[in-house]
């Protein structure tokens, strides 16, 4: 497997764990009550915080456990990253349009964040699926 590949489903598990993560917080605070009163900031700054850390630890493991191929990128893995980039940036471009929208309309901004954040997990899950499926169903650059 390449490492880019490996790069790739760090990013997938770190992102589902994170956000994961993220959700159970959030919706334990909240309770029966309304989720608009959760505070919600810390978590975000914090899974986020701790989502970075264990991507970057992660991807030092890997590259210690294949050393040789550590700082090894061929034309092939850059134009898979490049692809996989394109399409992921497609969830930040919706999610800043959303937010954009729920902000005119004045709506909380515990709405506005979590939408942020959500088109960011999305646009990181969509961009690593695509390089995945690129490596593992062959990529045709064009």
């Amino acid at each position: 497997m390449a490492m880019e590949e490996k790069r790739a489903w760090i990013m997938v598990v770190v992102t589902v764990f994170g956000y994961a993560a993220y959700l159970i917080v959030v919706l334990r605070r909240a309770g029966s009550g309304p989720l608009v009163d959760v505070p919600y900031a810390a978590a975000l700054v914090w899974t986020v915080g701790a989502a970075i850390v264990a991507s970057i630890v992660l991807h030092i493991a890997a590259a210690a456990a294949a050393p040789r191929d550590a700082g090894r990128k061929d034309q092939r893995d850059r134009e898979i990253g490049r692809f996989g980039e394109h399409i992921g940036q497609s969830f930040v471009v919706i999610g800043g349009v959303a937010a954009l929208v729920m902000a005119m309309a004045e709506l909380d901004h515990f709405w506005i964040a979590n939408t942020v954040y959500l088109a960011f997990v999305l646009s990181s899950l969509l961009g690593s699926i695509a390089k995945i499926a690129a490596y593992r169903r062959g990529f045709q650059a064009w």
